[in-house]
């Protein structure tokens, strides 16, 4: 009770803070669904020039990326540490948060969160829907539920990978690190992994999984049931990497020194 009273009081001043500048904020919106909408347009693009990607047609790719949309949303919300290196460790406000009695990850994620993000997982529906409309994909009635298992299972993929990252700010002083890379690598799960080759499909699945953010979780709902044992397998893929992220999180806790003078 105490942390959703924490995590209510502090959505509530999000929310007073955002609309105290209101264009600034729809401008954030529409600015992100212009960069979705941008990626998408690549998509069709390059389907003008073929029918099929190794066995995929666009419309599969397209519903792909939809639901790739939507686990990432959700970890954008709440596992918003593009910063964290720089605002936490190099100006030394983990200091603050250590002074206080909620656990300190629970704390960075609420002074992060960005619920503005929420509006790609509306996206990435509405992109979902209408690639299936085109297949005429019949969802049964325990898909929604499904559908939301995968995507948090999907969410805490992003974040188990995510959290860990930000984690080897407690030992080292850059002030990027290496998420741009791996965000750059993350990309790489919204198309199916038969297109790359052996070194990369290890990699997105068993590494850095984030082929369990979009293809293994898709290919349920396209019924390609050669992936199911990896549809499967998401939530088990979720719930360990977000194990080793906070383990590693600890790790570094136990590690960091403070700012220093």
């Amino acid at each position: 009770m105490f942390y959703l009273m924490l995590f209510w009081d502090y959505l509530k001043q999000y929310f007073k803070t955002r609309f105290a500048y209101r264009m600034d904020f729809i401008n954030g919106i529409f600015s992100d669904f212009i960069f979705q909408v941008t990626n998408l347009v690549f998509i069709l693009v390059v389907f003008q020039h073929t029918s099929f990607l190794k066995g995929w047609s666009r419309d599969e790719i397209i519903f792909i990326y939809g639901f790739f949309l939507v686990p990432y949303a959700v970890f954008s919300t709440f596992f918003n540490l593009w910063q964290f290196q720089e605002k936490y460790i190099i100006k030394g406000e983990m200091d603050r948060v250590l002074t206080r009695p909620a656990h300190n990850l629970f704390q960075v994620m609420l002074e992060t969160m960005d619920p503005q993000s929420l509006v790609g997982a509306v996206t990435g529906i509405l992109i979902m829907a209408y690639a299936a409309l085109h297949m005429g994909l019949a969802i049964a009635w325990y898909d929604p539920i499904i559908f939301i298992l995968l995507v948090l299972s999907s969410a805490l993929v992003y974040g188990g990978v995510y959290v860990a990252i930000a984690a080897l700010g407690f030992f080292s002083d850059s002030k990027t690190g290496i998420s741009p890379m791996i965000w750059n690598i993350q990309n790489y799960g919204r198309y199916p992994v038969n297109i790359y080759n052996k070194a990369i499909r290890i990699l997105l699945t068993w590494i850095l999984p984030f082929a369990f953010v979009g293809i293994y979780p898709a290919a349920y709902f396209l019924r390609r049931q050669e992936y199911y044992v990896y549809t499967m397998l998401t939530p088990v893929i979720g719930i360990v990497f977000f194990i080793i992220g906070i383990a590693v999180w600890n790790i570094g806790v136990k590690n960091y020194r403070g700012a220093g003078s």
